[in-house]
């Protein structure tokens, strides 16, 4: 496997065997959605809005919390800018490895552009060096030919904040190195997961689940 998302590589740094269930294997185990659904729907008409479709008769389905958290997101400087596209699929390759993933949306001012990331929980603890951040600058910079900037934002629909993140040339490099090691370490583990000899005659093989 040489194409990567983010939530491939978080789910591999949390347990290189849960990703081996989840990716390699393609074990699927049912998941409580009831968190989640409050960002889904935000993202969602995030889309709609930004596409310039009538939205009018989706905002009125919304409870209080929901109509709340979606005009801070539609009062955003931020979400203001000119709209390039959303829910966008983008990927680039960095040596033999493929990395990509689905931007919330993409927009500009000027020759600047914005990759815009809503958060209705928490954003990242590390949000530099988040593999998210890193694989969408990386991407999206290999895509805009007019780019002069780039920046990501982590839009904090929780507490009402922006978290900005400009590429350099230094994080690019910086950002790829990462990514493709972080890559090449996936497939070390998963060739060694998957060539049972290694394990055969391992003192620790029954305790291994």
């Amino acid at each position: 496997m040489n194409n990567f998302s983010p939530n491939m590589l978080k789910t591999f740094k949390e347990c290189p065997k849960k990703y081996y269930y989840k990716y390699v294997q393609k074990i699927s185990v049912p998941q409580k959605s009831t968190p989640f659904e409050k960002g889904k729907k935000i993202h969602a008409l995030a889309n709609y809005y930004l596409r310039g479709d009538d939205i009018s008769k989706l905002e009125k389905t919304l409870t209080k919390d929901e109509l709340y958290i979606w005009e801070l997101l539609k009062s955003n400087e931020y979400f203001q800018k000119t709209y390039v596209n959303s829910e966008y699929n983008l990927s680039c390759k960095i040596k033999d490895f493929w990395a990509g993933g689905r931007l919330d949306a993409l927009v500009k001012d000027g020759n600047h552009y914005y990759i815009l990331d809503y958060k209705t929980g928490s954003i990242p603890k590390n949000p530099e060096f988040d593999y998210q951040t890193m694989i969408y600058l990386l991407a999206a910079d290999k895509f805009l030919t007019d780019c002069e900037m780039l920046t990501f934002v982590y839009i904090d629909l929780k507490n009402n904040t922006n978290y900005k993140i400009d590429l350099t040339d230094e994080r690019k490099k910086q950002y790829a190195d990462f990514i493709w090691q972080s890559c090449e370490n996936i497939k070390k583990e998963i060739n060694f997961m998957q060539n049972q000899q290694n394990c055969k005659y391992c003192e620790y093989n029954k305790l291994c689940c």
